[in-house]
């Protein structure tokens, strides 16, 4: 099929091609044209399967209308649900999304976001890696758009959106602990991001409060050897005397990987060793009984992000800072 300019419209109707530029794409000045000449130009356009050059019009307006989205594991059902939010509500504000993985390496992260910026989109949203400080601080210098979510970066000045890690992870302990388990394990990501730090500390000043603060039960795994950490993890702790009987998991992949070992070793999960989750996981389905979890609130922090850029984008906007509650699912 013959492709349809703006010409063929415009010769078509007897009107100029910036009358018809107007009319499909300008609606700032198409009060410049009558509503009937607008209407006679749309219908037209859709008539003849007009498709309008989206490069050109970037082009013209300086923007590309695409947002970047780099994740830290698309393969986590967390970050997955997450950028379907973010794609959802930014294509609402006439935006389109492309995403990237990080996969928690410093290195992908700096390709992705140079691979993104070859693209001209006109902001990103980031997930930052454990040593990201650098990277991204060379955007916020060039005041490039950029916001981070999940986790910030406390030396950097720039917009993100996050939970309240700290107050999550104190409520979960306490649920652990008002359920009467006196020996609570943690087990968490070894590294020092902000949700994962307020996790921890949040766990520990809930556990000293109580005065069952026991510091060889918290336990750091790496994400990159998360299989094998967490059988040895898993290992120690059943084996531990007293008896561990409760534990709190930091997040939902490491909620997947213990709960299975668990499983692997017969244990009664909810029953003899009491569990608290951050974030609901599939791994929920392998057990009969029932797992009490932090929800955090994935919609809203994917539209407060998609907001805060746009803002930053078409406005020059300052930087942001939106720390948004969880929810304690007691089951």
């Amino acid at each position: 099929m013959k492709k349809v300019f703006l010409k063929d419209i415009a010769e078509k109707l007897g009107v100029s091609i910036a009358t018809v530029s107007l009319a499909l794409n300008d609606t700032e000045k198409k009060g410049r044209i009558s509503e009937d000449v607008i209407q006679k130009i749309r219908s037209l356009a859709l008539e003849m399967d007009y498709q309008p050059n989206n490069i050109a019009r970037s082009l013209r307006m300086g923007r590309s209308k695409t947002i970047g989205l780099i994740v830290a594991d698309i393969s986590n059902s967390f970050f997955g649900t997450l950028s379907f939010y973010i794609q959802e509500y930014a294509e609402k504000k006439g935006y389109a999304v492309i995403i990237g993985n990080s996969n928690e390496q410093d290195d992908k992260l700096n390709t992705t976001i140079n691979i993104l910026r070859s693209r001209q989109v006109d902001g990103l949203i980031v997930v930052p890696t454990a040593n990201s400080e650098n990277i991204i601080a060379e955007y916020t210098k060039s005041k490039f758009p950029i916001i981070l979510i999940d986790r910030y970066l406390p030396k950097l000045t720039t917009s993100y959106v996050v939970i309240d890690n700290y107050k999550a992870s104190y409520d979960a302990t306490l649920l652990l602990i008002s359920r009467g388990c006196k020996n609570i394990a943690l087990i968490a990501y070894k590294n020092e991001l902000s949700n994962m730090y307020d996790r921890k500390l949040g766990c520990i000043d809930a556990l000293k409060q109580a005065k069952i603060y026991n510091q060889s039960l918290v336990k750091e795994v790496k994400f990159e050897s998360l299989k094998t950490d967490m059988a040895q993890t898993i290992k120690e702790l059943v084996e531990e005397i007293p008896a561990v009987d409760g534990i709190y998991f930091a997040s939902n992949s490491i909620s997947i990987a213990g709960i299975g070992n668990l499983l692997k070793m017969k244990i009664n999960v909810g029953n003899k060793i009491k569990l608290v989750c951050f974030d609901k996981s599939e791994a929920f389905e392998m057990t009969t009984n029932m797992i009490s979890y932090v929800q955090q609130p994935i919609e809203l922090m994917a539209q407060q992000a998609i907001d805060i850029l746009i803002r930053q984008i078409e406005t020059g906007a300052k930087e942001e800072h939106c720390k948004l509650s969880a929810t304690l699912i007691k089951l």
